[in-house]
Order: C-alpha cells, then sequence, then structure tokens
C-alpha cells in the first residue's frame, strides 16, 4: 500500500474517531504535535493536516520546548490536542497529556510508531478505524458480564485456565468518554479489563502465543509457550524461549514470584494472530484475550499489595480456542459472540 493510499484511509478513521469519540468541531482549537523520524508519524501528520486544516501544527523536533509549551498553554478546555510521536514526547517536568487533562483538554495520543515497521503500517492505520456501535455494544456487553460472572474458563490448543472467583468492576477503553472526567487516552483503542477479586482462585494451563519483551516490542515465538498457573502465579512453563525465560527471571529477581493479575479482552479487529504490529501498547488491543504478568496493576488495589510497589506488568497473549463467562461462551473461532 503506498503512501498517499495510508494518508488517505487514515484520514477516514481519524476522521470518525474526531466526530464520535471526541466530539470535536471547528468552534474549539485543534494542536497536532508531531515529528517526522518515522514513516508512520509522517503518514499520521499528513492525514492531520487534512482532517484538521484549520489546526495549528507544531514540529516537535523543529520548536523550542519554551515555543511548545506556549502553544499549549494558550489552549482552554475542550480544545483538541493530539501527540504523534515516534518515541515520547518529553517536555521536562511537564507531562503533556497529564497536564492538558488537568485543564479539561481532549488529548489523543500515538506513542512509540518507530515501533511499527513498514509492512506493520497498514495494520497500524487500520486499527484507527472507529465502529462506535461495534465496540460500544460488545464493550458494555462484556463489561456487565465480566461483573455478573461468578467464573471463567479459557481454552487454548487443549489447555484449560479455571477462574474460580468473581472479577473487579470492568473498565472500557472503547472511545465513549460520557461518564469519564478526562477525555482522551491512546489510540488505537478497543479493551475491557478487569482482574480476579482472589488472584489466587486462578489455576490451570494456557497457551500463549504472544509476550512483550524488555524492549516493549511484541515478541512471535515459534511455539505456543504453555505456561502453568497456580493459585495466580505462573509455577512452571513449557516450550519457553530465552527471551521469555528472561522476562520470568527478571519478575523473579525483584518481585519474588510471578503474579498473573490484569484480564484484558482486546476488541480491535484489525490487530489478529497474524495481523501484528511491533508496539506492545497498540497491539494489547488485539482481538483476544491477554493476561499481564507481574505485581503492578494500580487499577485495582488488593490486600498484600500497595500501589506502586510492583515494578512489572508485562502482556502475554493466549492462544484462545473458546472463553466463557460462567458457562456462557463469549469468544470463539476469533471473534466475540456476544
Amino acid at each position: 500500500m503506498n503512501k498517499e493510499t495510508l494518508i488517505a484511509k487514515a484520514q477516514t478513521r481519524l476522521d470518525s474517531i474526531l466526530k464520535l469519540a471526541f466530539n470535536h468541531t471547528r468552534q474549539n482549537k485543534a494542536v497536532i504535535v508531531y515529528d517526522e523520524r518515522s514513516e508512520l508519524s509522517s503518514v499520521l501528520a499528513r492525514a492531520y493536516e487534512r482532517c484538521l486544516p484549520e489546526a495549528t501544527f507544531v514540529d516537535f523536533d523543529k520548536q523550542s520546548p519554551e515555543e511548545t509549551l506556549a502553544i499549549l498553554s494558550s489552549l482552554e478546555a475542550d480544545d483538541f490536542v493530539a501527540l504523534v510521536q515516534s518515541t515520547n514526547f518529553r517536555l521536562d517536568a511537564f507531562r503533556i497529556r497529564v497536564e492538558l487533562f488537568k485543564r479539561d483538554i481532549k488529548v489523543l495520543e500515538h506513542p512509540h510508531l518507530v515501533r511499527m515497521s513498514k509492512e506493520e503500517i497498514p495494520h497500524y492505520v487500520n486499527a484507527l478505524e472507529y465502529d462506535s456501535e461495534y465496540y460500544r455494544g460488545v464493550g458494555n456487553s462484556l463489561k456487565t458480564k465480566i461483573n455478573e460472572a461468578s467464573f471463567a474458563s479459557l481454552e487454548s490448543g487443549g489447555e484449560l485456565l479455571l477462574y474460580d472467583c468473581a472479577f473487579e468492576d470492568a473498565k472500557l477503553n472503547v472511545g465513549d468518554y460520557s461518564q469519564m472526567k478526562n477525555v482522551g487516552g491512546q489510540f488505537p483503542i478497543g479493551e475491557v479489563f478487569t482482574e480476579a477479586k482472589d488472584l489466587k482462585a486462578l489455576n490451570g494451563r494456557v497457551k500463549i502465543f504472544a509476550f512483550g519483551d524488555a524492549s516493549y516490542r511484541v515478541n512471535l515465538p515459534k511455539t505456543p509457550i504453555t505456561l502453568v498457573i497456580k493459585e495466580g502465579q505462573v509455577v512452571d512453563c513449557e516450550n519457553s524461549t530465552p527471551d521469555f525465560d528472561q522476562i520470568l527471571f527478571t519478575i523473579r529477581e525483584d518481585e519474588e514470584v510471578v503474579w498473573v493479575r490484569e484480564l484484558g479482552l482486546g476488541l480491535n479487529r484489525a490487530f489478529t494472530k497474524t495481523n501484528v504490529v511491533g508496539d506492545i501498547g497498540a497491539y494489547e488491543r488485539m482481538c483476544g484475550v491477554h493476561f499481564s504478568l507481574g505485581a503492578k496493576h494500580g487499577m485495582y488495589g488488593k490486600p498484600g499489595f500497595k500501589r506502586g510497589d510492583g515494578k512489572y506488568h508485562v502482556d502475554v497473549f493466549a492462544d484462545t480456542n473458546v472463553f466463557k463467562l460462567n458457562d456462557e461462551i463469549v469468544y470463539k473461532e476469533g471473534a466475540w459472540v456476544v
């Protein structure tokens, strides 16, 4: 796919996001902070130029920090900022998204774009498609079913993993900010996430086909790795790789054991087992089930887990055949069926 086609597709998808998720109108100002360090950042910057020709465009590498801050400081509540970042923009102590959110400014982030190879750019652009009916419909349905479930099970390549407990109140990342204080976040989107109320109620075996490695990139082992989980901890694994062994070693070195915490239900149909992008933060939305390894998960407090104590939150992706909440199948054959 040539660059012009990619820009045109990105423009169409960003137009929908701006209209349906951000409710942005020309009555409010818009600022696009971007760089030209990667092919994908260049594609997205050109797409924003077409979506928002009246916006102020700031090349992060050509403007001084003082100039960039002055432009951002001129914004008011309900104005819009997009951050198109090959890596992650830093302005000394000024945490851009956090500080803008404090002022009720809408923020859309595209971080770590340099992690996407040229071949992966079409997958990323496709993942920006905002089907509000699908995301909000499936997302809210899964949230309701999670909150009502008293157990769950996951089948993966002949292995079975069981949650013998209820779940924490599920959170949504589906582009509906009507009940949220802040409007925006990292895109692409599409996820419902929760956690077992009793971490020790998770037992069994699960095959994973991908994981986030030490460089925050998606690692795809040639053969799925089987995790053996007992009372919420990874106690063994089969068909491991040196990269995954290093992840487990690092977590155990600092945290003694490897807890399984987040249960993430990704909704983004543009990301699959074969349509993969390198950045773990983007691929986390892939249509399927993922878990986090390590004690870090600030969204849910647990007895014995102080907020900020855990150092690691490593995403691993289940090679899911069937996922059930109670006895109801909610995922099979690569799709949500709710």
